[in-house]
């Protein structure tokens, strides 16, 4: 198996907030303790519901902002301890691309210059060089030579991920981020970006970390999934194991809420009761305690860590009661 392109070791981002006028600053832990790592050519998907922690990661991952504590290691090198000559380069391994499509690409550039300008700031290549590698790519997303001097307002929203996906891989990256790529698209047009994605993954043994909350759209695409809630990894572990057989309330319900045509592919419905916690007033103990069914008197006190539990990785105190059997074969 490959090494590890990416590797973070209890990843941790606060935020201080104020409260308001008389009541001082509070202190968000938007991300608290996820553990992961990642190989060339595998996707780890990353799923929750808003507020859980999804884009934080994302923007760690990318350097846009730095951890508050834990280790983040890309390609080798330890991005908490580099500097900012070495994280200048360490942006060049690791690529996102963002939910709107619409919003993503300036409107007053064309398609070539989009393109190019991650070439003009990071290498020094002619401009000859850089058009023929951004017709390059333009042919590898399936855009035609035409479109090379046309606007972004000129294309569809699939057309302009398109674009947004080939911008992403201008600088040969190892590691993509795809924040919610496919979520802005008709349906239609979803299968169409998603196996792009996919080919290109082969093409060039990209690393990707998948951030969403559509669940169907994750078991089509994903080697690992993590479910997070609330800033925590609540279930890590291989596709199979977390679709076939969650061992988390919380899993249970997201996969219960996501349509399948395949009944024996179909969850329990499980209630889940109130709304997420604020994340500046987290509950005591597990923090989903309140709206799981399963919820014991040692829940409201202790915190679960995640330990090792059939095949993966669960913070929960009841997981040996709450996990399903294997589901029967197709």
């Amino acid at each position: 198996m490959s090494a590890p392109v990416l590797e973070a070791d209890d990843l941790t981002r606060h935020y201080e907030v104020r409260r308001g006028f008389l009541s001082g600053k509070a202190t968000v832990k938007a991300l608290a303790g996820a553990s992961f790592s990642l190989a060339p050519g595998k996707t780890l998907a990353v799923v929750g519901e808003s507020g859980c922690g999804k884009s934080t990661l994302a923007r760690l991952v990318t350097q846009i902002e730095r951890p508050t504590a834990g280790r983040l290691t890309i390609d080798g090198r330890d991005v908490t301890q580099a500097g900012a000559a070495e994280l200048k380069e360490i942006r060049k391994v690791v690529q996102i691309v963002f939910q709107d499509p619409f919003g993503s690409l300036n409107p007053r550039k064309k398609v070539g210059a989009i393109l190019e300008e991650p070439l003009v700031i990071n290498t020094r290549m002619s401009a000859a060089e850089r058009a023929e590698r951004a017709r390059e790519m333009m042919a590898k997303v399936g855009l035609r030579p035409e479109h090379y001097n046309r606007y972004p307002h000129m294309f569809s929203g699939g057309q302009r991920q398109r674009i947004a996906i080939a911008r992403a891989l201008m600088l040969q990256p190892r590691i993509l981020v795809a924040d919610e790529p496919v979520s802005a698209l008709d349906v239609s047009i979803q299968a169409q970006v998603l196996n792009l994605l996919m080919d290109l993954q082969e093409e060039f043994n990209l690393a990707y970390l998948f951030i969403s909350h559509d669940l169907s759209v994750v078991r089509h695409l994903c080697d690992e999934v993590m479910v997070m809630y609330l800033g925590r990894p609540v279930e890590q572990g291989s596709r199979d194991a977390i679709f076939e057989r969650p061992a988390h309330p919380y899993t249970r319900a997201l996969l219960a809420s996501t349509p399948a045509v395949d009944p024996q592919r179909r969850h329990k419905r499980t209630a889940l009761k109130g709304e997420l916690p604020s994340p500046l007033d987290p509950p005591p103990g597990c923090a989903f305690h309140r709206r799981c069914p399963h919820a014991t008197e040692a829940c409201s006190r202790e915190l679960p860590e995640l330990r090792a539990f059939d095949g993966r990785q669960v913070a929960c105190h009841h997981a040996e009661k709450i996990a399903e059997p294997a589901a029967a074969p197709a």
